[in-house]
């Protein structure tokens, strides 16, 4: 962990550079390596073909994002990289939200590792050992 998830309406799919967002994201997690094991980041997005946008008048977009990380970390560590994370979203998004109607948002969900299943031998493609550093 940690995973950023974020769905976006179809209508913006032209201008909004996704995967460009993405690899900002990815950058930006990565320079918390102090705080989230690389080898456990994972970004993705999920395009939206069926919504509804307040009263359907307008043809409004948004993004919606989610931060899902395991629990343990400090509120302060928590605010400061979820600040980050949705400063990065609006500069990515500034053109796009001066010229239409979009919305933009983020929520973080922690959860704790019971119930959670993982295998993953990417980790240690990250591990040096103390003679490396």
């Amino acid at each position: 962990m940690p995973h950023f998830i974020i769905e976006y309406t179809d209508n913006i799919k032209a201008e909004a550079d996704i995967p460009a967002l993405l690899k900002k994201i990815n950058q930006s997690l990565i320079s918390h390596d102090d705080v989230f094991p690389v080898g456990g980041i994972r970004s993705r997005a999920i395009e939206l073909h069926d919504y509804f946008i307040a009263d359907g008048t307008e043809d409004d977009a948004f993004v919606h994002a989610a931060l899902k990380i395991g629990a343990g970390r400090p509120e302060s560590v928590k605010k400061a990289v979820c600040d980050e994370l949705f400063a990065i979203m609006k500069d990515h998004f500034a053109d796009l939200f001066a010229k239409r109607y979009l919305a933009l948002s983020m929520e973080l969900l922690e959860f704790s590792e019971a119930g959670t299943y993982k295998q993953n031998n990417i980790h240690a493609r990250y591990k040096k050992t103390t003679s490396e550093k």
